[in-house]
């Protein structure tokens, strides 16, 4: 089921052209230029394993109803509903500002996070392809990479991937929250299936990229109950790590998942919103570190539980990969001959 437009219906007739892996949305999305000066983005958050990050666009056409990342849509003078899913918001420059980063002294090669915000490989990208310009940057500069997506289009860049993963500087994420089709398609519409996902977890690990299963978000009364099911399929695929987050709801995110809830999943909207009450303590959100990304109380615990049970079974890694830094700036043709 489709979800219900929150506050502004999208235009379908302006767009540019994109490349989708599957079924569109009803509307494409409006397209704008950013235009930033800098690429990378610094997160000091006690709770999150990554320092830098690349985001190349702004806002997301999965259109997934939980996303934390909603709310950044409201500094651009966008709505965080619809405005969201259909004015995406692309970093032009993304590529030459990456060099440009790398080129400054003070950088050392630490790790960088791809789709640390919005999906870096969303629909997009196959026609801007600004993510893998970035990764071509890395791979110059082996520069390690932490990939996070839910997009089978990252497939297209195996090959960098592979490169920087030989040096041991790259390791991939897939989200799977869901392996119900049905409910994944009412809250994550426009992102591919679950199989679809489990499919991009094979071809990636076949490569020899390390793959792991992110399940997140957890949503409470709805599917804390596939924890064990979902990690089986991920680790049949490949997966050799795995970590969960419980579901995030800041600012107007609330109100766009717990509306489209009731249109999508009406029969445990009243059970989901009770239990995700229960693990912040009647709140439906607590920014709090530590607290936002686990919950409290019974409930939180017993999905802590689950998840810790079912990856230690299944012989999981669930703590943060150490990335090496093999980093080092290309050297002009001129400087070998010099040398010699």
């Amino acid at each position: 089921m489709k979800p219900r437009p929150v506050s502004n219906p999208p235009n379908p007739w302006d767009a540019t052209t994109i490349d989708w892996l599957g079924e569109p949305p009803p509307a494409l999305p409006r397209v704008y230029a950013d235009a930033t000066r800098e690429i990378l983005s610094r997160n000091d958050s006690p709770d999150i394993p990554f320092t830098y990050s690349v985001n190349p666009y702004r806002g997301c056409a999965h259109a997934c109803a939980y996303c934390y990342a909603r709310p950044t849509h409201e500094y651009l003078g966008f709505g965080a509903g619809t405005d969201f899913d259909t004015r995406i918001v692309a970093k032009l420059r993304a590529p030459e500002l990456l060099r440009r980063a790398f080129e400054r002294t003070s950088w050392n090669g630490e790790p960088i996070a791809f789709s640390g915000n919005t999906d870096a490989w969303q629909p997009l990208e196959a026609s801007l392809r600004l993510t893998r310009g970035c990764l071509e940057v890395c791979a110059e500069y082996r520069n390690p990479v932490m990939v996070t997506t839910k997009a089978p289009l990252v497939e297209r860049d195996l090959d960098l991937l592979s490169a920087l993963a030989s040096v041991g500087a790259a390791s991939a994420s897939i989200t799977l929250p869901f392996l119900d089709a049905t409910r994944a398609r009412a809250l994550e519409p426009w992102a591919a299936s679950p199989q679809r996902r489990l499919e991009t977890i094979r071809r990636l690990a076949a490569a020899g990229i390390p793959v792991g299963v992110s399940v997140a978000p957890v949503i409470p009364g709805l599917n804390d109950e596939e924890i064990p099911r979902v990690l089986a399929a991920a680790r049949e695929a490949g997966a050799t790590r795995a970590h969960w987050l419980l579901l995030r709801l800041p600012g107007p995110v609330k109100d766009v998942f717990e509306e489209r809830l009731r249109a999508g999943i009406p029969e445990r909207a009243e059970r989901v919103i009770h239990r995700i009450r229960e693990t912040r303590d009647g709140k439906l959100y607590d920014a709090r570190f530590g607290v936002r990304g686990r919950g409290e109380g019974e409930i939180a615990r017993s999905i802590a539980s689950l998840f810790e049970a079912a990856a230690s079974r299944l012989g999981f890694e669930t703590g943060e990969r150490s990335t090496p830094a093999p980093f080092r700036r290309p050297r002009p043709q001129l400087d070998l001959f010099a040398a010699g």
